[in-house]
C-alpha cells in the first residue's frame, strides 16, 4: 500500500496521507515524500494549489512511535522513526549532545517549513484527529478546513515532551500566547467547532462534504493569479517577524516582482476592459 497518495487534477496537487490503520501517524518515508511533493508543487507551473488531507478516521496522529529503527534516515542519528520526529525511542536516545536538536531540525521542522515555504497556497482538509506534529502540519497550511469529527490535540505534554514541529511558533501567531499556552500546557482535545472559534480553522463542514469543499476552494485558488498569491503568502508569513520598515520594503519589492507577470497585466487589462480575468499562473 502506498503511504502517500498523490494526484494532480485541475491544477491542484492532492497529497493524501494513507496509513489509516495507524491514524496516519507519520513515518520517515511519509515525511520525506510529503516534503518532496511540496517542493515539486512549488516548481511546477501547472500546479497552482495544494490540498493536504488523509484517509480514514485520523488526519495525522503525530509521529510514528511504533516504527522499527531505520537506517540511512538522513539525520545521521540512526535511531529510527521515533528520533526522526524528535521523540525518544524505547530505552532512551543513546545520544551525544546535538543529536536531539539535529533530528528535530532535519525532521519535524523540515516538514513544517516545507508547508510554510511552498510557493502555492496549501489547504489542509482535516478529516479527523490531528495530534502533535499532525496538528502543526495542519496549522502550518494557509487555509484549514475541518470535518465536524476532527480534533486538534497538543499532545506533547501528555508524554512529558516539549512541542516540536514549530508549534510554539505557529500557535501564538494564530491565537495569541495565552491561548497557545493553555492548549500546550493541558494537552486537551479541541473539537473542530472550538478550533473554529479560536481561529485555528477557517471552516467546519460535515464529514461527507469535506472533500467537495476542499475541491471547490482549491480549484478557485488554482484559477487565480498564482504568483501574486505566492508573494502574498510570503508577505503575510513574514509580517509578524519584521518591523514596519522591513515589511513595507518587502511589500514594495513584491509589487515590483509581481508587475512583471502576465497575470498582473491580465488583471489590469480585464479591469479596464470590464471583463472577467483569465489567469494562467504565470
Amino acid at each position: 500500500m502506498t503511504d502517500v497518495l498523490h494526484t494532480v487534477e485541475n491544477g491542484v496537487s492532492w497529497i493524501t496521507l494513507n496509513r489509516p490503520e495507524a491514524m496516519n501517524a507519520v513515518t520517515w518515508d511519509q515525511r520525506e515524500r510529503v516534503i518532496a511533493l511540496l517542493g515539486d508543487a512549488s516548481a511546477d507551473p501547472d500546479v497552482r494549489c495544494v490540498v493536504l488531507t488523509a484517509t480514514g478516521r485520523g488526519f495525522c496522529a503525530g509521529a510514528d512511535l511504533r516504527g522499527a529503527p531505520a537506517s540511512g534516515s538522513g539525520s545521521g542519528s540512526g535511531s529510527g522513526e521515533r528520533s526522526e520526529m524528535g521523540v525518544p525511542p524505547a530505552g532512551g536516545w543513546g545520544r551525544v549532545p546535538g543529536d536531539v536538536a539535529r533530528t528535530i531540525r532535519l525532521g519535524a521542522q523540515r516538514l513544517i517549513a516545507a508547508v510554510l515555504d511552498c510557493e502555492k497556497p496549501v489547504i489542509a482538509a482535516v478529516n479527523g484527529t490531528a495530534a502533535g506534529i499532525g496538528a502543526h502540519l495542519a496549522l502550518a497550511c494557509d487555509l484549514v478546513l475541518a470535518a465536524e469529527p476532527a480534533k486538534f490535540i497538543e499532545v506533547f505534554v501528555r508524554r512529558g515532551l516539549v512541542p516540536d514541529g514549530g508549534g510554539a511558533y505557529l500557535l501564538p501567531r494564530l491565537i495569541g500566547p495565552q491561548r497557545a499556552k493553555e492548549l500546550m500546557f493541558f494537552g486537551d482535545a479541541v473539537t473542530a467547532h472550538e478550533a473554529r472559534e479560536l481561529g485555528l480553522v477557517n471552516l467546519v463542514v460535515p464529514a461527507e462534504e469535506l472533500e467537495k469543499t476542499a475541491r471547490e476552494w482549491a480549484e478557485r485558488l488554482a484559477q487565480g493569479p498564482t504568483r501574486a498569491l505566492a508573494l502574498t503568502k510570503q508577505l503575510v508569513n513574514a509580517s509578524l517577524d519584521t518591523d514596519r520598515t522591513t515589511a513595507f520594503a518587502a511589500e514594495a519589492a513584491a509589487q515590483e516582482i509581481n508587475m512583471t507577470t502576465r497575470d498582473a497585466n491580465e488583471g489590469v487589462a480585464s479591469f479596464v476592459e470590464r471583463r472577467t480575468p483569465r489567469y494562467e499562473g504565470r
